[in-house]
Parts: structure tokens; C-alpha cells; sequence
């Protein structure tokens, strides 16, 4: 749910030409799957045609790719993210850090580019290897995210408590997207977040009759 493109929340001041490039380049290479996508589906666009509708080379996609479905899942911005739930004040609760910071996100994406957000949902409940390829890759969100829960609860980082309790929450927000995606974008991203961040805080309680 983080943003496809630059933006003020994610682009560093007075960036140096070489990394102006490498945004440049991985947002021409997103930009072009988006719209193939669009045109004539996921399973029929290849890296080929990926590659040439952004006027780059097959093999430079796959150096800032190394899959298609990577293409998709947008997460370079995770360690920019983690870094603003380190700066939130030492006292706040950290639940109440963490629902600022994905609200922040959430914030940050649709305001971006909320088309590419759909289709990115969109493509989690639709297409197996894109929901595959995201639960790799949660598995390294959780690692940075587990570091940043061990710094705030003065817990070691390979602590079985802060494991479990960072893969509780990087499932539950998994959720949020499919779930989202699922019920045809009706919900409100935000309320579903904290929605799912108090379940994970609270547990599950009986439903009212």
C-alpha cells in the first residue's frame, strides 16, 4: 500500500542525478506494466513488452526487478516508513505510532496514485503467483519492521514474543488489501486498518447478539 511513485513522504531532498535516474527508470518500467496490465491482463504481459513500452532493455528491468510480480508489489519505501515509526515520541503508545504511520502510507498512496493501488489489490486476490511473491516478501518487511518493535519494547531482535507479534501484524495488514480488493474497494482503507490493528492489540471477542 506504499506509493508506486515519488512524492514528498518519499523522496529525499536534492537528490544526486544517478538516483533521479533510478527513480526515473523504476517508475517508467512501473508505469508501463500498469498499462499493460490494464490493456490486455496480467498473465498476458510479458517483461518483452514491459521492457519496450518503457524504452528500456529486458535486462535492466530485471536489475531493478528481479520478477514481474516485484514490479507490482511496491515495497522500496518500507525502510522510509519504518524510519518515520522510530521518530514518533518515545512515550506515544506504540499502537498509536504504528496506526500514524500506516495512515501516513495509506495517505501517502492514494493520494499518489489510487488507480494503481486498486489494481495492485486487485491483482493480490486475482492472480496466485502476485499473492505468492507478497508473502516472500513480507517475510523481509517483517524482519525491519521486527527491529523497529525490539528498539521501542527494549526486547532483543531475534526475540520469539517480538517474531510473533511482528508476523501478527504484517498479516493482519495483509489482510486489510485483499479484504479491500475482495469487497470492491467499498470500505474505507483507513478504518480498515485500525479495524485489523485492533484485533491484533485486543484479540478477538465474542460478537455482540
Amino acid at each position: 500500500m506504499t506509493p508506486a511513485h515519488s512524492s514528498p513522504l518519499t523522496d529525499p531532498p536534492q537528490l544526486g542525478l544517478r538516483e533521479r535516474k533510478k527513480i526515473k527508470t523504476r517508475t517508467a518500467i512501473r508505469d508501463a506494466t500498469y498499462a499493460l496490465i490494464k490493456l490486455q491482463g496480467y498473465d498476458a504481459t510479458t517483461v518483452e513488452q514491459i521492457a519496450e513500452r518503457a524504452e528500456v532493455s529486458p535486462s535492466t528491468v530485471f536489475r531493478y526487478f528481479p520478477t514481474k510480480e516485484d514490479i507490482v508489489l511496491t515495497d522500496e519505501y518500507d525502510p522510509i516508513l519504518l524510519d518515520e515509526l522510530r521518530r514518533r515520541p518515545a512515550d506515544e503508545p506504540w499502537m498509536e505510532s504504528l496506526r500514524y504511520v500506516m495512515k501516513l502510507a495509506i495517505a501517502a498512496a492514494t493520494d499518489e496514485d489510487p488507480e494503481a493501488v486498486r489494481l495492485r489489490s486487485h491483482l493480490l486476490v486475482q492472480v496466485p503467483a502476485v499473492r505468492s511473491r507478497m508473502l516472500e516478501s513480507m517475510s523481509v518487511t517483517g524482519r525491519m519492521l521486527g527491529e523497529a518493535i525490539a528498539e521501542r519494547t527494549g526486547r532483543a531482535r531475534d526475540s520469539f514474543e517480538v517474531r510473533v507479534f511482528t508476523m501478527s501484524l504484517i498479516g493482519a495488514l495483509a489482510e486489510v488489501s485483499l479484504y479491500w480488493a475482495e469487497n470492491g474497494f467499498e470500505d474505507d482503507l483507513n478504518d480498515l486498518v485500525d479495524r485489523a490493528l485492533d484485533v491484533v492489540e485486543h484479540g478477538l471477542a465474542p460478537e455482540k447478539p
